[in-house]
């Protein structure tokens, strides 16, 4: 993943999966803009929420998205719109390579408490998630390409950095949110599902815990449901069982640490909650078509 325009560099590691606490942007100007490939750079981004705005946009290839648990096929030219607090992620779809340029903004580059009650009362609602916005932005979209443009636009002014082109990008960005929120009429309240919540306690739980020996049973008894309740849950909303997930959470830590770190692959299995060598082996190769020692050599 290499660095693109502005802001801070981020590696494979950094970018964690979950809810993610860390500052993604510098404190001086909040704006990060960087390019990543599926699966070249990452098997999957897993689910996770922040406290940016993300704009995603599709540069080649075809992919997966899902935000809110709704999941939609994308392509070359889509964008992505992920507000504060939105629980989304990003995946391969077939054997598609997918490349797509990752903006993250904090919501006080826009505004603040302190801006003018007109901004604030613009913004508040829909970065609140108080009122809905549509999330995928293709070329149906009748204004799909002035969005486009405007992207394009802070990409052009970040690469080339000319004296005082925050502006200009800030510039850009309102008009971008300009035709997002002009496009919808009478704002609708988000009736945002309920279950979210409880979706967000589990995934902070395997973040968590995932380097411990914890079973669906812990993992019912923390959330307050029976273990059928809890696995009924968990297949209704994640579309896989509890076991395949977290299995899933521990290789893709694991993938990450044999690229970045030199610690041997009993111990990186070990740290990731595998307590079986052979087995920890068996399910790599099943998941990335090589072994452990093959990924970290490749």
């Amino acid at each position: 993943m290499d660095k693109f325009n502005t802001g801070i560099y981020m590696d494979k590691l950094q970018y964690k999966i979950y809810h993610e606490n860390k500052n993604h942007t510098p404190d001086d100007f909040p704006y990060n803009t960087y390019l990543c490939s599926i699966p070249l750079d990452f098997q999957s981004v897993n689910l996770h929420w922040h406290d940016e705005v993300e704009i995603i946009v599709i540069k080649k290839g075809i992919g997966i998205v899902s935000v809110d648990l709704t999941t939609h096929s994308v392509s070359a030219g889509d964008i992505i719109f992920v507000l504060p607090g939105q629980l989304h992620s990003i995946s391969q779809k077939d054997n598609e390579i997918m490349e797509y340029e990752n903006i993250l903004f904090q919501t006080s580059l826009l505004y603040s408490a302190d801006s003018d009650p007109r901004t604030v009362g613009y913004f508040q609602p829909y970065f609140s998630l108080e009122y809905e916005l549509p999330w995928l932005f293709d070329d149906t979209c009748f204004f799909h390409e002035e969005l486009s443009s405007c992207i394009d636009a802070i990409d052009d002014l970040c690469s080339k950095r000319p004296d005082y082109y925050e502006l200009s990008v800030k510039g850009h960005l309102f008009h971008f949110f300009y035709l997002l929120f002009s496009s919808q009429g009478t704002p609708v309240t988000f009736n945002r599902d309920k279950s979210l919540d409880k979706v967000k306690q589990i995934v902070s739980y395997i973040e968590s815990h995932y380097t411990e020996p914890i079973t669906v049973q812990s993992t019912a008894d923390y959330l307050g449901f029976s273990e059928s309740h809890f696995m009924k849950f968990f297949k209704q909303h994640l579309h896989t069982t509890f076991t395949s997930y977290l299995n899933g959470y521990r290789l893709t830590i694991a993938a990450r640490l044999l690229l970045t770190e030199d610690d041997s692959i009993l111990s990186i299995s070990e740290r990731t909650g595998f307590n079986n060598l052979s087995y920890f082996n068996r399910l790599f190769k099943k998941e990335y078509q090589m072994s452990p020692r093959a990924y970290r050599n490749r």
